[in-house]
């Protein structure tokens, strides 16, 4: 596989003009509305996934608020993702139960067999990997998620396996 590849390597940005489009068309809906740049930005990540630097200038250039209020926004608020995301979303539970039952040993070994670092996405787009708090699953613990779907009782060796299924 790669080289372990840092989270700031990102993917290219492949803005659409559909996506610019429908963007713009949301601004234009919004940009006069006291407060609207939450519901704004909120749009703009389900139109591209992400909220990269080229989607935050587009919302800064249109409505005028500054870059810097809107990348406090997006850093702040955990719903907003600088990075991209994979068509399949891995969460590794790194919760109490799932840490204690080995999800560090998981997270490690699906960080090198995608070869993405923490909150990274493969070059071709088919993969990103983040940790989160708890699934909600602890009886089956160490648990992660691709999507909605849950694989519990982990074991780094099963991982291949799974990941072959997408």
């Amino acid at each position: 596989m790669k080289s372990m590849a840092c989270k700031h390597e990102t993917v290219p940005f492949r803005g659409t003009k559909e996506q610019e489009a429908a963007l713009m068309a949301v601004i234009n809906e919004y940009k006069d509305t006291p407060g609207a740049l939450m519901p704004i930005m909120q749009k703009a990540q389900d139109i591209y996934g992400y909220l990269p630097i080229e989607v935050q200038t587009m919302i800064s250039d249109e409505t005028g608020i500054p870059m810097e209020k809107i990348y406090g926004v997006a850093t702040f608020y955990a719903q907003f993702s600088l990075e991209p995301k994979g068509k399949y979303r891995i969460s590794v539970c790194l919760g109490t139960a799932c840490y204690v039952k080995g999800a560090q040993e998981i997270y490690d070994k699906l960080k090198e067999l995608l070869g993405v670092g923490d909150g990274g996405c493969t070059p071709d787009g088919k993969f990103s990997l983040d940790a989160c708090r708890c699934i909600g699953a602890c009886g089956l613990a160490p648990v992660m998620m691709i999507n909605d779907d849950v694989y519990g009782r982990l074991t780094p060796d099963m991982l291949p396996d799974i990941l072959a299924k997408y």
